[in-house]
């Protein structure tokens, strides 16, 4: 005998949702266990300087579907937790708060600094696994890992070397990209360039035994280290030029003119600067033609001793004043015009990036680059959605050597030691108390340490334990051997060059296989506008302030239900009600059938009736749609599949159907719709769960045991034996549960009371004013009809309903018909007419009149939206999603229009 369960009247996620994620962690539910297949997930881990903002959200609500759908399927599931060092961010948010208080950071000390940062990197790593907990990440914990951990600091130190002794790691003096405020070395993706407002200056040259030569520099300032100017060798403006000499203004030294087919002869007047020490192109065009290298400034960005002593310690924007200023005086300034250029600047602090000469090291890349994309073109790596293999295999088609080395306190530093007596370097897996060259005792360790993408593209096997590899048994009874590679990754496309083809690299070089197969690339996170979101619009949104407010499954779903591959997400916080009013149905659909059990009891094997047959048909067909779209990261249609399935298929006619039984059924009918409708309840919570894993779990938990066991309602048990929900087996589709014809059938009955429902609504026939209604259908779907007659009768709000085959119209007929239109509507449908008497209801003549304002009314309206459509420049200029909902709104009120006109054509 069942017992009514009583749920909170009011759907509440903060009275449960931290109990729940506790239960899961204290099962061990989040460890990989049994013999299935692995499925394994590393977390692109969070930079461990603040908090988790929407983006993270995002990333980390797709990956907790995704690994709860395939724990579901009986897969050896592992989600490996961990966070980053952050090298220069966190060291910047440790600076700042140093100064706040007065000292800087070469009072404290490299080792005091140090346990400084670790003190800030301790406290951030509480608040992001908090905020991982409240957004239900359904992590392995007990792996949590670190970037600066024992384990993977021995990785990266053995990365390094081997890199080494490969020949593919080098140092030397090379042009750096060089933030000035982080004071250190940053590789090319680390600069983000912006169109920025500048001037184009024009100076006079003078040439030597006589004349002048012009050209154009955005940065004057730089001239002070110019060592030669460069023509086009087929430019005949210059050819004689070619070998002469130009003295170089404010410095009055001599330098060379060459030419080198790199310049523009289209551009400015021809003739470029050269300023091998401060320009990229400069510095390849000098090593060309063998020119001198003179770096102009100090690490903290001012001018140094190479430029004459007045500019000595300005900075480079009071040096630019200045060099113009004297420019004037000489007469060689001709003029200067506005334009707009892009400037790189620091992704982490915003300064201006200044091509700097300095001695780094640098990882050669061409060689592991091919590799990439070799095992690219090979198929074994996939991404979703595959517009970004032209992104990845471009990219790693052009790219540069990588400098890893940066000149910080905070981070892995550099395993290399320089010997004081004989000079050399040498780079080893173990502390150097001796120059292994010499012998002497005089070493110090590189200051440098690397970039934090260095450990980061070690990142999916090194938290596997890839550096204990050695002492593993060959079996591969460990997680490396279990879990490696993994099999997806689920990141945003602004990292992929910093870290998707960095690890594909890494993995390749040192493990001989490609770290994953799978690379969904999802969007970014943009407010309503389109813009990014940022501290400095104002218009970002915390995840747990969400949490707090729609709960931790309506932020999961939301953000699924809109993750569309190959756009960004468009959200405000208004947004998330999405989620939430699901959740809510949800919980309300599920309350009523529980509530409702007192007294009746759980049968086995219950007979189905066609209603029944055809849940089970959609319900079947709604778990082959998501498994499909899981298996392809297509999160909005799982999730669109899913609110579809549950809220109208399962609430709006299954549930509402089941009261027929409810209602007129004998005690043994009762017991038989309770129990079917308790089975397909269970076994929609389980299709639910990945996209809402708080609610489900908390109403799962209350259903009766016999029900999880899913002794009725078809073949796909759980096996949980009432065990959690995120333990029990997702719904897999089933031939045998199929029903085509059943699902034809229904589709019929439900089009008779859709329309009979919306004619009530725009009569305004309230429910309890029962119709009467005589349907005229043919064969197969009259007789279907005839045996559902109460059903329909149940859910349209009928009175009587009368079901007749269509016949040969004679005069008297038609005559009757028009007697009768009078009291009723027709409403046609596929292969039927159903006519809906009305009269007593509404006045006829008063209703026929609201129609004709009504439709004059939408008439106006179809004819604005058809023009704003036809408009070439709003489609050319608006939105595509705009564009898309205007259609949207226009095909909605022309079948709202034909309704109407139907209307008003049974009325006259």
């Amino acid at each position: 005998m069942l017992k009514a369960i009583e749920l909170e009247k009011a759907y509440n996620p903060q009275h449960f949702e931290d109990a729940i994620y506790r239960r899961w962690q204290e099962s061990g539910a989040f460890k990989p266990s049994g013999n299935g297949e692995p499925f394994t997930i590393v977390i692109p881990p969070p930079n461990v300087t603040g908090v988790l903002h929407l983006g993270h959200g995002l990333n980390n609500s797709l990956q907790d579907i995704i690994i709860r759908f395939h724990r579901m399927r009986g897969e050896r599931t592992l989600w490996v937790p961990g966070t980053d060092h952050a090298g220069i961010a966190t060291q910047n948010v440790v600076e700042k708060k140093l100064r706040a208080k007065g000292v800087m950071r070469r009072d404290l000390g490299r080792e005091k600094f140090i346990e400084e940062t670790w003190k800030v990197t301790n406290e951030h790593h509480e608040i992001i696994s908090r905020q991982l907990t409240r957004i239900g990440a359904s992590v392995d914990w007990s792996r949590e890992r670190f970037t600066l951990d024992d384990g993977l600091s021995r990785a990266v130190r053995e990365v390094f070397v081997t890199l080494y002794e490969r020949d593919l790691l080098y140092k030397g003096n090379y042009l750096v990209n060089w933030c000035c405020s982080c004071g250190t070395a940053l590789s090319d993706d680390e600069v983000d360039h912006e169109d920025t407002p500048g001037k184009m200056y024009h100076i006079r040259y003078p040439v030597v035994g006589g004349g002048f030569i012009e050209l154009a520099t955005t940065r004057p300032e730089t001239m002070l280290g110019d060592t030669a100017v460069a023509v086009h060798p087929a430019d005949e403006r210059y050819r004689d030029l070619v070998g002469k000499k130009v003295i170089l203004p404010l410095v009055n030294r001599e330098i060379p003119v060459v030419a080198d087919a790199y310049v523009d002869r289209e551009f400015g007047t021809g003739v470029v600067k050269i300023t091998p020490a401060h320009d990229p192109n400069d510095w390849e065009l000098a090593k060309r033609h063998d020119l001198p290298v003179i770096n102009i400034l100090t690490p903290d960005g001012r001018l140094n001793g190479e430029v004459p002593e007045k500019y000595r310690g300005m900075t480079v924007l009071e040096g630019r004043e200045a060099a113009l200023a004297d420019l004037k005086d000489g007469g060689f300034f001709i003029k200067d015009e506005e334009i707009t250029h892009a400037v790189g600047h620091c992704y982490r602090c915003h300064t201006v990036i200044e091509p700097f000469l300095s001695e780094q090291w640098f990882v050669r890349m061409k060689p592991l680059a091919e590799k990439a994309l070799a095992s690219w073109r090979r198929g074994e790596l996939v991404f979703y959605p595959r517009k970004w293999e032209n992104t990845y295999e471009h990219w790693l088609s052009n790219i540069r050597d990588w400098c890893v080395s940066r000149q910080l306190w905070w981070g892995h530093r550099i395993p290399a030691w320089n010997c004081q007596d004989c000079g050399k370097t040498s780079v080893s897996r173990t502390d150097v108390s001796a120059c292994p060259h010499c012998g002497s005792a005089r070493v110090e360790q590189d200051p440098d340490v690397l970039d934090t993408w260095f450990s980061s593209w070690l990142w999916p096997f090194s938290t596997l334990g890839w550096e204990k590899i050695s002492d593993y048994p060959a079996d591969g009874e460990n997680d490396l051997g279990r879990h490696y590679p993994t099999s997806a990754l689920v990141t945003a496309y602004d990292i992929i060059f910093f870290w998707v083809a960095r690890m594909i690299m890494a993995g390749l070089e040192f493990t001989g296989k490609a770290p994953f197969r799978d690379i969904y690339i999802h969007g970014l996170i943009r407010d309503k506008k389109g813009r990014k979101m940022s501290k400095s619009l104002g218009n970002g949104l915390d995840p747990l302030e969400l949490v707090d407010e729609f709960g931790a499954d309506a932020l999961k779903f939301t953000l699924a239900f809109m993750c569309a591959q190959g756009q960004d997400l468009l959200v405000d916080r208004e947004s998330f009600r999405l989620g939430s009013k699901f959740a809510n149905k949800v919980w309300n659909a599920s309350r009523y059938i529980l509530m409702n059990l007192e007294g009746r009891n759980y049968t086995a094997n219950p007979a189905l009736l066609p209603v029944d047959r055809w849940i089970y048909s959609r319900l079947n067909g709604a778990a082959k749609y998501i498994t499909d779209a899981f298996l392809s990261y297509r999160f909005n249609d799982a999730a669109g599949k899913a609110y579809e399935y549950f809220w109208n298929d399962f609430c709006d006619w299954y549930v509402e159907a089941t009261k027929l039984s409810m209602k007129n059924g004998g005690g043994a009918e009762k017991d038989r719709a309770v129990t079917v409708l308790l089975d397909v309840l269970a076994e929609s919570l389980r299709l639910l769960h990945p996209l809402l894993p708080f609610v489900t779990e908390e109403i799962y938990g209350q259903l009766p045991v016999e029900c999880k066991q899913n002794k009725a309602g078809g073949p796909s048990g759980d096996g949980s034996s009432g065990g959690l929900l995120i333990g029990a087996a997702y719904p897999r589709y089933d031939e045998k549960r199929r029903d085509d014809k059943g699902e034809e059938r229904f589709a019929f009955l439900q089009d008779i009371v859709r329309q009979i429902r919306t004619l009530r609504s725009e009569c305004t026939i309230t429910p309890d004013k029962r119709l009467d209604c005589n349907v005229k259908a043919g064969g197969e779907k009259a007789a279907f009809l005839g045996e559902n007659t109460e059903l329909v009768r149940l859910l349209a709000g009928l009175g009587n309903l009368a079901v007749e085959e269509p016949e040969e119209k004679t005069g008297a007929g038609k005559g009757a018909e028009k007697a009768d239109a009078a009291k009723a509507i027709v409403l046609a449908g596929q292969d039927y007419e159903a006519r809906v008497y009305i009269a007593e209801a509404v006045d006829m003549k008063a209703l026929a009149e609201k129609f004709r304002r009504n439709l004059e009314r939408d008439r106006k309206y179809v004819a604005s939206l058809e023009a704003k459509i036809a408009n070439p420049n709003f489609v050319k200029n608006a939105p595509p999603e705009l564009v898309l909902d205007e259609k949207q709104k226009l095909a909605e009120a022309k079948e709202r229009t034909g309704t109407v006109e139907a209307y008003l054509k049974s009325l006259v």
